[in-house]
């Protein structure tokens, strides 16, 4: 039996379910990126909004590329799990705020259509870094992106984020509706005027009047969002298979802690937020410096050093006391270089993060977290990297975490075998590797070269410096004992 809107009643009476007529409820949010962390973070405060009596916000959700997640929620009516696990035990919950699925590669028209209907207000997204066809280091539109120049040709049958959000725009331009709000959940620096800038300037290249229009009359506000979704394995169907009664084809795991931080900037209308608990405001820039300098950098840290050392998950690797020390002295460097408003317990929040992270009910894959590093090091390492340099701060411990790096995306582990890198420029960093050899003293400049990763800060002679002791370290040692001296020196601010 599976999982679906007929068999809900079937389900044990402790398993909390929609307290709402979802045949009621109307889309009033079209996400773009329905992947297991929009399902365990955006979508189950919509749930609790509609339960709360707004109809009016239900989720159209959209895979740009994979008919994956929708060939396996649809036969479910779009119903899924969210199981809740902390040391305590687990809550499973059923989610019904995701109305229908739309897959963006089959029927492009049919999304744009979804997004430029009157009645979408909110065009939400979470995908991923690499998902904006932008440079990390810069911010700005990569004109020469495939996915870019493609889309640009054929702007009716986009392949990109940037491409589809232009083109529903553009027809609610022509049709005199106002634009709907694009809600940026995806850990870019200063992400709303990250993405405003990108989708202007490839509106502007399209037509100059309506990268103007976008520019003026779109909203794009900045968020902060927290929460740790690790990747769903054939274990956890299986235990939730148990639990409910009945399959469901892609549940999600997460933890008790959940957080989302908005500015209050919207064109078309919004949830009432805040009833579920969501914190509107009109700067979320100290939040957001302070998730991704220190959950996000001590996370990265943890998972290319951890995977490194053989530590198949971050809770796995926070039981080595070197590695728990490492990421309290990420955190304790970065939390320096952080202007929080008054009342931020920056101190509290480290502690939480720690134990968050030794969660043993969270599967968390160091490999999962390790992807995409070329595009999440400018934002989690490199920006606490420069504010030190510019107080006269010492910076090994985020050296030590790029040099991690370094040796993760050379594809070979310390044991001889292959590592799976998953990156945009994953084939360009291991011909650098090939080329240079497992010599730090060569393969640290030429990675620090790579321009749309470190821009200037690459060339820094105290950085090359640095992270090329800290990776000769990680060559000579290996992961587990070079954190091991990392760690254990007293902390210098």
């Amino acid at each position: 039996m599976r999982l679906s809107a007929s068999t809900l009643d079937r389900l044990p009476a402790a398993i909390r379910r929609p307290r709402y007529d979802r045949t009621t409820v109307k889309p009033g949010i079209v996400h773009l990126g329905v992947g297991a962390f929009h399902r365990a973070h955006q979508a189950v405060v919509i749930d609790d909004l509609l339960a709360a009596g707004s109809a009016e916000w239900g989720i159209v959700g959209a895979s740009l590329r994979s008919p994956e997640t929708r060939d396996a929620l649809a036969p479910q009516d779009c119903l899924y799990t969210v199981a809740v696990s902390s040391g305590a035990g687990t809550e499973i919950r059923v989610i019904g705020s995701l109305l229908a699925m739309e897959v963006g590669k089959e029927d492009p028209e049919r999304l744009i259509s979804r997004m430029a209907d009157p009645a979408t207000r909110i065009v939400s997204l979470t995908v991923t870094e690499k998902g904006y066809c932008h440079t990390p280091q810069t911010g700005e539109l990569d004109e020469t992106h495939p996915d870019i120049v493609h889309d640009l040709a054929n702007p009716h049958a986009p392949r990109s984020a940037p491409g589809f959000l232009v083109e529903a725009l553009a027809r609610r331009k022509a049709a005199n509706l106002p634009p709907f709000t694009v809600l940026c959940c995806d850990n870019l620096s200063a992400n709303g005027r990250t993405v405003q800038r990108i989708v202007s300037r490839f509106a502007e290249l399209r037509a100059k009047d309506l990268g103007r229009w976008i520019e003026d009359h779109a909203a794009f506000p900045c968020t902060m969002v927290d929460r740790i979704v690790p990747e769903t394995t054939a274990a956890d169907r299986s235990a939730i298979a148990s639990a409910l009664g009945m399959t469901d084809a892609w549940p999600v795991m997460t933890e008790p802690f959940t957080q989302w931080i908005v500015e209050d900037r919207f064109t078309a209308g919004r949830p009432d937020f805040a009833a579920a608990g969501v914190q509107l405001v009109s700067d979320v820039t100290p939040f957001e410096h302070m998730k991704l300098r220190l959950l996000n950098a001590s996370h990265s840290a943890l998972a290319y050093l951890g995977y490194l050392a053989g530590y198949e998950t971050i809770a796995a690797t926070m039981t080595d006391a070197s590695f728990a020390a490492l990421a309290a002295r990420v955190m304790d460097d970065a939390a320096v270089t952080l202007q929080m408003p008054a009342g931020t317990d920056l101190a509290a929040y480290q502690a939480s993060l720690l134990q968050r992270f030794a969660n043993p009910a969270l599967h968390h894959r160091t490999w999962q977290i390790a992807m995409d590093g070329s595009q999440k090091l400018p934002q989690r390492l490199l920006g606490a990297m420069r504010d030190r340099l510019k107080l006269g701060l010492p910076i090994e411990p985020h050296a030590l975490a790029v040099a991690g790096w370094m040796r993760y995306v050379t594809a070979r582990d310390e044991r001889g075998n292959d590592i799976d890198v998953r990156d945009p420029i994953a084939a360009k960093l291991k011909a650098i590797a090939q080329e240079t050899g497992p010599v730090a003293e060569r393969l640290a400049p030429a990675l620090l070269a790579v321009e749309p990763v470190f821009g200037t800060l690459g060339s820094d002679p105290r950085v090359v410096s640095v992270v090329t002791r800290q990776l000769a370290q990680l060559f000579r040692l290996g992961a587990r004992q070079a954190v091991a001296e990392q760690a254990m020196p007293p902390r210098t601010r």
